[in-house]
């Protein structure tokens, strides 16, 4: 066979313009509704008088040149290949994967003329389409990309029974005719695109009624995806929202309609997937084919793609200027969804974020009604406590009625409504403590809170970030930002106990809060304000630390405002009793034996003993004997005080403006404290621990006397 002859030139010039003139009167027939099947029809029978063919196929591929529809086919019934699932049905069963045709070329813009699709090497190897056609009786033809706006759009391929029926001459006036149909198919295509889009977003309004049944999510995502199906076709549908961190996906909802699926994980990190990045940035992930485009190793891929996902859609759903959270959408067959299923599925999310925050802000209600009723309960609850507090801590309520404690009450009494700060001296268990609650449940700060800290109980490095705080990561084990004792503290008073064992690292940081009112987190940048009130406390004398070099002296004269020594129990005679009656009561009703008290030799013993742990000595004294007693009056055998740290007789302690001689018989103070350590360590058996309990002391307190009186080792 030889191929066809070609019109002549005039011939030709003539019918390409008879030809856009059909095109023309073709387009405006159809305005309303085009029909691509009819508009190829048509123009088959025009393009006739150029170019014979059995068979007329427009292309388009899309922008990626990855897939490809068919605009129209125009042919016999037994040469038809696809059924009218043509390009503007926006089917996604109508797309075909360039890479498995072997006229990919054309879409890259070269053209392709075959005598014999049989003979033809380029057309070895056949997907089953192209099989199809050769098979019932399709041997040559011509193949010309399709152009509009300087890229190409497609292809326009005429083919034929007969074999070597075209010449180049042909390829030519193919390729005149593709110049002038392609700009026409585009135009169809885009206007026929937007009407489509338009439609679909039309029917998303519908999503509202759904989403409206329940402020719970959850609740409705059923009815929702129903809404949703019949703009976006999919197998999976559901959401995920990030949590509080950034760094996991919490599953809020999801619908899959494949029974028996694998159950998706309530919480996956974020790094699982490959597309995080992407859908973090505010991208939406378009995934073609989940076992091309993904990565195995990562687990979130591996659960898609184990899944049997194949397509997929990931849209971020933005709440304000922040990517919270993603909608997915997935099918189990490739290559299902396509860029104009992008803005459908954003409009979804867009929705989905409305209910999401209709939903927060309805808990959020609910919780702040919650937190008003209990607030209510608590500032209920807090002014009976605080009445409570009162009549607990208050001056009145502080046991005592020697001189020396009279005037310690006095001066708190008078420095209490004050801003001042207030340093408390005095031996460890005289009640330091006490005196500061008092001092601010007397203050105009009882309001607020009192947060108390033991200085002596922490290493330097925990106790700096007890008092100032820290940002999370400050240090190793540092998880999470921790407000300090300073911040706690905040409108009422805060209280350091045994500030003497201050390091001189720590001592540089409480001075300038102290001179500034300001301070800083450990790790951190910010500067925080301190509203406290200060009140410190100490064994030690500081005027010595500070000539010793072991304390600052611009800290002490911060800390040395208003002085308040407190008396040891051994200087404040009959309070003993009225301690230790006071203990006996509580402490024996704690322990159901609340009708004991306590004998006159208990008393004698009381009275004599020295009491150098002072008033927690008496207190475990108490509780030792209550323990032991099986009923009737306390005995001092039941207390177990040690008979040799008697009490210095009154007239060798100084008194005012005279010094006054040691008796020879009595030990001084500091030899009997040495002598009652010595003695407790032995009768614990060297452990420090049991030591401390058994004088009444914390174990801090007992390793400052081991150093004090040189017994460290």
């Amino acid at each position: 066979p030889t191929p066809q002859t070609a019109a002549p030139e005039h011939e030709t010039g003539a019918a390409l313009a008879d030809l856009l003139a059909s095109l023309v009167a073709i387009g405006r027939s159809m305005q309303e509704e085009f029909d691509p099947q009819r508009f190829l029809d048509e123009f088959s029978d025009q393009l006739q008088r150029l170019i014979l063919h059995d068979r007329l196929v427009i292309d388009l591929v899309d922008e990626e040149c990855r897939t490809f529809t068919v605009f129209a086919e125009h042919a016999c019934q037994a040469l038809r290949l696809h059924q009218n699932f043509y390009t503007i049905a926006f089917e996604p069963r109508a797309r075909y994967l360039v890479s498995e045709w072997v006229m990919r070329p054309v879409f890259a813009g070269e053209t392709m003329r075959v005598d014999d699709f049989r003979a033809d090497s380029r057309f070895a190897v056949l997907n089953p389409h192209e099989r199809k056609l050769v098979e019932t009786g399709i041997r040559s033809g011509l193949l010309v990309p399709m152009e509009s706006g300087g890229h190409v759009i497609g292809a326009l391929v005429t083919t034929s029974l007969a074999d070597h029926a075209y010449g180049e001459q042909h390829l030519t006036v193919l390729r005149q005719v593709a110049t002038l149909i392609g700009p026409f198919v585009h135009g169809v295509v885009l206007l026929q695109r937007e009407r489509h889009r338009r439609r679909r977003l039309k029917a998303l309004e519908g999503l509202t009624r759904a989403l409206g049944a329940s402020l719970n999510v959850r609740d409705v995502f059923a009815r929702l995806a129903d809404a949703v199906r019949p703009v976006l076709d999919f197998e999976i549908m559901g959401v995920a929202l990030l949590t509080t961190s950034g760094r996991d996906l919490e599953m809020l909802a999801e619908i899959d309609d494949v029974p028996g699926s694998p159950e998706t994980p309530s919480r996956i990190p974020l790094e699982d997937f490959s597309f995080a990045a992407r859908v973090e940035g505010g991208e939406t992930a378009l995934i073609h084919d989940a076992q091309v485009d993904l990565d195995r190793s990562r687990p979130g891929d591996r659960l898609i793609i184990d899944g049997g996902g194949r397509s997929c859609l990931i849209v971020p759903m933005r709440f304000g200027e922040r990517v919270g959270g993603g909608l997915y959408f997935g099918k189990r067959q490739p290559n299902w969804f396509d860029r104009l299923d992008v803005e459908v599925a954003a409009a979804v999310a867009s929705q989905v974020v409305l209910a999401v925050q209709h939903q927060s802000l309805a808990e959020e209600q609910r919780r702040l009604a919650s937190v008003e009723t209990h607030a209510k309960h608590l500032e209920q609850r807090l002014e009976s406590l605080r009445d409570e507090l009162g009549e607990r801590y208050g001056f009145d309520r502080i046991i005592g009625r020697s001189p020396a404690l009279r005037e310690v009450l006095g001066r708190a009494a008078k420095v209490a409504p004050t801003e001042a700060t207030v340093l408390l001296t005095g031996e460890s268990g005289t009640g330091k403590e006490l005196v500061a609650r008092a001092v601010h449940h007397a203050s105009r700060r009882a309001d607020g809170p009192f947060v108390a800290i033991n200085c002596a109980a922490l290493a330097d490095t925990l106790l700096e970030s007890e008092l100032f705080g820290h940002e999370r990561g400050a240090f190793t084990g540092a998880d999470r930002q921790k407000p300090g004792r300073f911040e706690l503290a905040a409108g009422g008073t805060l209280f350091l106990d045994e500030v003497g064992e201050l390091s001189a690292a720590v001592q540089a940081k409480l001075l300038r809060v102290l001179q500034e009112r300001e301070f800083q987190r450990v790790g951190g940048t910010a500067t925080l304000h301190a509203d406290v009130r200060l009140i410190a406390a100490t064994n030690r004398d500081l005027g010595k630390e500070v000539q010793a070099g072991r304390f600052r002296d611009d800290l002490y004269y911060r800390l040395n405002v208003f002085t308040i020594q407190l008396p040891p129990l051994r200087e404040r005679g009959e309070d003993v009793l009225l301690l230790a009656d006071f203990f006996v009561r509580n402490l024996g009703a704690h322990m159901g034996k609340a009708d004991l008290g306590l004998s006159r030799d208990a008393r004698e013993a009381l009275l004599n003993h020295a009491w150098p742990g002072n008033i927690r000595e008496l207190q475990n004294a108490v509780e030792r004997a209550l323990i032991v007693s099986d009923g009737g009056l306390l005995t001092a055998a039941n207390l177990g005080i040690d008979p040799g740290a008697a009490r210095v007789p009154a007239q060798t302690l100084p008194t005012a403006g005279v010094a006054s001689a040691p008796s020879r018989n009595v030990d001084s103070l500091p030899d009997t404290e040495k002598r009652m350590v010595l003695e407790a360590i032995r009768e614990a058996g060297g452990n420090k621990s049991k030591a401390a309990a058994l004088l009444g002391l914390t174990r801090s307190q007992l390793y400052t006397r081991l150093k004090r009186h040189g017994l460290e080792s």
